[in-house]
């Protein structure tokens, strides 16, 4: 073989290396799939799909974290029957489903082709009121479904930055201070106390009184005596 024929054999071969890292490059990183490439996907079967599944927790968080947490994950039902998502648990707590109006609901339904972004703001959300978390670390979720089973993933946690702004426990609203009844209590024996006080002066002008006549009448006789 020439030297011009050994040279194009190698050039092509290091071309056929180069193109292909480069589409990877191109298709797979962050930026291209608008996720994080440590955040746990997973499927069931050939059916349920689970991508980005990520634990969050409120915003600022950092370190070692106790409380309430969300769970966001993109589920697609990619077969020809419903399927049915009946509980999520992070780590061993089972986490409570809320519909868009934050009433609980048993289950979440996935027709045939559709998808669900558990845990967006004004929709369907899995949270626990408490935990034990790293934020930046990992936490075991678990998914069960009602006919593809159940599977379980190692998911990022992070808090509600950036991307996953909106997606994290919403705070709880403070208690409403309770109505003081001191005054209507203080304000009660005052007046109970006053027409009390004013019906003994008034029985006590009323024996003066009595006593009065009773004196003026025993006079009486007396002169009667006098005269005599």
């Amino acid at each position: 073989m020439s030297r011009s024929l050994r040279r194009g054999a190698v050039a092509a071969i290091v071309l056929a290396a180069i193109v292909p890292l480069a589409a990877c490059a191109a298709g797979n990183d962050a930026s291209t799939l608008q996720i994080k490439p440590d955040n746990a996907a997973t499927a069931i079967g050939t059916d349920v799909k689970l991508n980005n599944i990520v634990v969050v927790t409120p915003k600022g968080t950092a370190g070692s974290y106790s409380g309430a947490a969300n769970l966001t994950v993109n589920i697609a039902n990619t077969g020809t029957e419903d399927e049915v998502l009946t509980s999520v648990k992070i780590d061993d707590a089972a986490a409570k489903l809320t519909d868009e109006s934050g009433a609980a609901v048993s289950d979440v339904t996935l027709k045939p082709g559709q998808s669900v972004l558990l845990g967006a703001e004004g929709g369907t959300a899995a949270s626990i009121p408490t935990s034990d978390l790293s934020v930046g670390g990992y936490a075991k979720t678990t998914f069960t479904f009602k006919n593809a089973g159940e599977v379980s993933a190692e998911a990022n946690v992070q808090p509600a930055d950036g991307l996953y702004e909106g997606f994290g426990p919403k705070a709880s609203p403070s208690a409403a201070a309770s109505p003081s009844t001191s005054a209507s209590g203080s304000a009660s024996p005052g007046a109970s106390g006053s027409p009390s006080a004013g019906a003994s002066a008034s029985a006590s002008a009323s024996g003066s009184a009595s006593a009065g006549a009773t004196a003026s009448g025993s006079a009486s006789p007396s002169g009667s005596a006098s005269a005599q």
